[in-house]
């Protein structure tokens, strides 16, 4: 069988989604249950290798399996095993020759700020406090990135991608109440590429640079001019697009469907 699943994560319990040694991670939770489901090893695929601390609501993998099981053990007899911070919402037979990274189009990220004086331990880890934002401002600085571009200003010093260009579909920063929320699809991501778009634009809606300044950054190619990378706990890998598919639509990160964001998210 070859199995694709939906799965949605606290990014606070894991070093990040990648397994490694001596440190949590969320393929190693999923794949110790699914080895135990199947009674044989299992290695899974992801969409997107997400950093330590960043969530996902809509995070997609695959695997094969040398037996054959009913979904409902992919995905509840799954939970059974996983930690409480991951969890499989879905699971659905594909073709052999799918791939949870490589039959990918797009992915959609939120980067999630909130406005308040003092911190609240209620959103700690889940998004990043700010004094006051022009998400307006902001808005119009994202819109610059739309298209095909060069991307060496926001990608990381580590990032092992041959090609800094990068085509974002859509971008946009809104409000939902107290929360501002950078909206981005791109085909794919360079490394830190989305916590660094959202650094830059922290600054545009503190004022401490303007909205064109973004384009500034483009032609200049150069990710030192850029300012510091935006913290990984409001970031949230929300979407994964692949044609021909109909998977079960992720849901927003849990702070939109309170606070009345859903009508942005769609």
């Amino acid at each position: 069988m070859k199995i694709a699943l939906g799965v949605e994560y606290d990014g606070q319990a894991f070093n990040g989604f990648q397994i490694q040694r001596n440190a949590p991670s969320v393929q190693q939770a999923l794949e110790a249950a699914l080895t135990r489901i199947a009674a044989a090893p299992i290695r899974i695929a992801a969409a997107g290798r997400t950093d330590a601390g960043v969530h996902a609501t809509g995070q997609v993998v695959s695997f094969s399996s040398p037996v054959s099981r009913p979904l409902s053990a992919w995905q509840r007899g799954v939970n059974a095993l996983t930690p409480d911070a991951v969890k499989v919402c879905w699971a659905k037979e594909v073709e052999e020759g799918f791939h949870a990274r490589y039959s990918a189009v797009s992915r959609r990220y939120q980067y999630l700020y909130y406005e308040a004086e003092t911190p609240s331990p209620l959103l700690s880890g889940r998004a990043v406090r700010v004094r006051k934002l022009d998400d307006d401002a902001m808005h119009r600085g994202a819109q610059i990135l739309l298209g095909e571009h060069n991307f060496s200003s926001f990608r990381a010093a580590g990032c092992q991608s041959r090609s800094a260009h990068r085509r974002v579909h859509s971008i946009g920063v809104h409000r939902a109440s107290d929360l501002v929320i950078l909206d981005i699809t791109a085909n794919a991501f360079l490394l830190h590429m989305v916590r660094n778009i959202a650094g830059v634009l922290r600054q545009v809606g503190e004022g401490v640079r303007p909205p064109d300044w973004v384009g500034d950054l483009l032609e200049e190619e150069d990710r030192g001019l850029a300012g510091r990378t935006a913290p990984a706990a409001g970031l949230y890998l929300v979407s994964v697009h692949y044609p021909g598919h109909e998977f079960p639509a992720a849901q927003p990160p849990a702070l939109l469907r309170a606070l009345g964001g859903l009508d942005r998210f769609g």
